[in-house]
């Protein structure tokens, strides 16, 4: 079973990466202090839209457009993400200090230099704990997501169901259960020791 439930973490830990890049641009755009109205609302729309549609549609739809396999599952969790992490970094940005913002754009600083230089390392923080909260998260999601065609340790344990194998389903769900509570212990030390660098600054 450790070949399946690696497969499944790769699943997850690619699916939150790419996710997350998303999530972070157009978190960009959702942002009121640093997008048009009517980019921020459009941008807004397609967060809430996304949150509407669960994980398991996502990958039914790329299923069906790309086959079985685990670059569909990459895919849904990437999209998932958006609804979160969008969502949680749009309101981020727009609760910075915004006198750096204004102070760079008084000089002439372009929107580039105002999100590399300005915005960056001021929600960076919370980028990288919402994130790993978002792992977590993707780790539980990569287990049904199995199940439904993207392989991983959700496939194993459905297919030990479905043949009958109750010890092999009972292995299958030990596994699943260390893996996902090893995951979140690991993502609460690594977000616990960011608290605490931010609180040392």
């Amino acid at each position: 079973m450790l070949q399946p439930a690696f497969k499944s973490i790769v699943i997850a830990f690619l699916g939150t990466i790419f996710g997350a890049f998303l999530s972070l641009c157009i978190a960009l755009l959702a942002a009121a202090n640093l997008s048009h109205p009517w980019v921020r609302q459009a941008t807004r729309f397609i967060i809430g839209a996304e949150r509407s549609l669960p994980e398991i549609v996502i990958l039914l739809l790329l299923v069906a457009a790309f086959g079985l396999g685990a670059m569909p599952g990459i895919i849904a969790l990437a999209i998932g993400c958006v609804g979160m992490l969008g969502k949680l970094l749009a309101d981020s940005i727009e609760e910075i200090d915004p006198i750096m913002i204004e102070s760079m754009q008084s000089v002439g600083a372009k929107k580039v230099q105002v999100i590399f230089f300005g915005v960056l390392p001021q929600i960076m923080p919370n980028v990288i704990s919402y994130t790993l909260f978002r792992f977590e998260l993707n780790i539980r999601l990569s287990v049904i997501l199995g199940a439904v065609g993207a392989g991983g340790i959700g496939y194993e344990l459905d297919y030990a169901f479905s043949m009958l194998e109750y010890h092999r389903a009972f292995t299958a769900m030990i596994v699943i259960l260390v893996m996902v509570f090893g995951t979140e212990q690991l993502s609460h030390l690594l977000r616990k020791s960011i608290k605490v660098e931010n609180a040392l600054r």
